[in-house]
Protein backbone atom coordinates (compact mmCIF):
# COMPACT_ATOMS: atom_id res chain seq x y z
CA UNK A 1 0.00 0.00 0.00
CA UNK A 2 1.32 3.38 -1.00
CA UNK A 3 2.22 5.06 2.32
CA UNK A 4 1.14 8.74 0.72
CA UNK A 5 -2.58 9.80 1.09
CA UNK A 6 -4.24 9.35 -2.41
CA UNK A 7 -6.06 13.13 -1.24
CA UNK A 8 -4.66 16.37 0.75
CA UNK A 9 -7.06 17.75 2.76
CA UNK A 10 -7.32 21.81 1.85
CA UNK A 11 -10.37 22.52 3.18
CA UNK A 12 -12.99 22.06 6.09
CA UNK A 13 -9.58 21.20 8.34
CA UNK A 14 -11.77 22.52 11.44
CA UNK A 15 -14.61 20.30 10.74
CA UNK A 16 -15.65 17.97 14.10
CA UNK A 17 -13.06 14.68 14.00
CA UNK A 18 -14.38 11.72 13.10
CA UNK A 19 -12.45 8.52 14.34
CA UNK A 20 -12.70 5.39 12.25
CA UNK A 21 -10.20 2.20 11.83
CA UNK A 22 -9.03 1.16 8.67
CA UNK A 23 -6.95 -2.08 8.81
CA UNK A 24 -6.83 -2.78 12.68
CA UNK A 25 -5.02 1.19 12.92
CA UNK A 26 -6.96 3.75 14.36
CA UNK A 27 -7.27 7.31 11.78
CA UNK A 28 -9.80 10.38 12.14
CA UNK A 29 -11.67 11.76 9.41
CA UNK A 30 -13.86 15.02 9.03
CA UNK A 31 -17.92 15.77 9.56
CA UNK A 32 -18.97 15.19 6.43
CA UNK A 33 -16.54 12.95 4.68
CA UNK A 34 -17.67 10.52 2.84
CA UNK A 35 -15.98 6.76 3.65
CA UNK A 36 -13.96 7.18 0.13
CA UNK A 37 -12.70 10.33 1.06
CA UNK A 38 -11.87 9.80 4.51
CA UNK A 39 -10.05 6.35 3.89
CA UNK A 40 -8.46 8.21 0.29
CA UNK A 41 -7.40 10.98 3.00
CA UNK A 42 -5.48 8.86 4.47
CA UNK A 43 -4.07 6.38 2.07
CA UNK A 44 -3.01 5.66 -1.06
CA UNK A 45 -5.52 3.27 -2.28
CA UNK A 46 -9.56 2.71 -1.40
CA UNK A 47 -9.16 -1.04 -1.60
CA UNK A 48 -7.35 -3.80 -3.45
CA UNK A 49 -9.03 -5.48 -6.68
CA UNK A 50 -10.36 -8.92 -5.72
CA UNK A 51 -10.30 -9.73 -8.94
CA UNK A 52 -6.52 -8.54 -10.19
CA UNK A 53 -5.02 -7.36 -6.93
CA UNK A 54 -4.52 -4.31 -7.81
CA UNK A 55 -4.66 -1.00 -5.84
CA UNK A 56 -8.53 0.77 -6.91
CA UNK A 57 -9.40 4.53 -5.72
CA UNK A 58 -13.29 4.20 -6.96
CA UNK A 59 -14.45 4.61 -10.37
CA UNK A 60 -17.36 6.95 -11.35
CA UNK A 61 -17.40 8.87 -7.84
CA UNK A 62 -21.53 9.09 -7.81
CA UNK A 63 -22.87 5.69 -6.87
CA UNK A 64 -23.41 4.17 -10.34
CA UNK A 65 -20.81 1.22 -10.58
CA UNK A 66 -19.64 -0.78 -8.13
CA UNK A 67 -16.05 -0.07 -7.79
CA UNK A 68 -15.62 1.71 -4.25
CA UNK A 69 -16.99 -1.11 -2.34
CA UNK A 70 -14.78 -1.21 0.85
CA UNK A 71 -15.63 -4.01 3.56
CA UNK A 72 -16.41 -3.06 7.23
CA UNK A 73 -14.99 -5.13 9.35
CA UNK A 74 -18.70 -6.98 10.31
CA UNK A 75 -18.43 -8.63 6.68
CA UNK A 76 -20.82 -6.57 5.34
CA UNK A 77 -19.66 -3.88 2.60
CA UNK A 78 -20.73 -0.24 1.92
CA UNK A 79 -20.01 1.88 -0.82
CA UNK A 80 -17.80 4.30 -0.32
CA UNK A 81 -18.46 7.01 -2.54
CA UNK A 82 -22.12 7.53 -1.22
CA UNK A 83 -21.67 6.40 2.16
CA UNK A 84 -21.30 8.98 5.16
CA UNK A 85 -18.90 8.81 7.44
CA UNK A 86 -19.79 7.98 11.18
CA UNK A 87 -17.66 7.39 14.08
CA UNK A 88 -16.56 4.25 15.36
CA UNK A 89 -16.75 2.57 11.45
CA UNK A 90 -13.98 -0.46 11.02
CA UNK A 91 -12.77 -0.89 7.19
CA UNK A 92 -10.52 -4.06 5.99
CA UNK A 93 -8.72 -2.64 2.73
CA UNK A 94 -6.31 -5.26 2.57
CA UNK A 95 -7.46 -8.68 0.91
CA UNK A 96 -4.89 -10.50 3.78
CA UNK A 97 -6.30 -8.59 6.71
CA UNK A 98 -10.21 -10.05 5.07
CA UNK A 99 -8.65 -13.59 5.35
CA UNK A 100 -8.03 -13.07 8.86
CA UNK A 101 -11.00 -11.50 9.96
CA UNK A 102 -12.82 -14.49 8.14
CA UNK A 103 -11.22 -17.44 10.06
CA UNK A 104 -11.51 -15.63 13.27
Amino acid sequence: MSMHPLLRRRYRLDETPVPFVLNGAPETGRRGDTVLTAILSVSGRLRTSEFTGEDRAGFCLIGACQDCYVMLADGSRVRACSTALRPGMAFITDPGEMAEAAHE
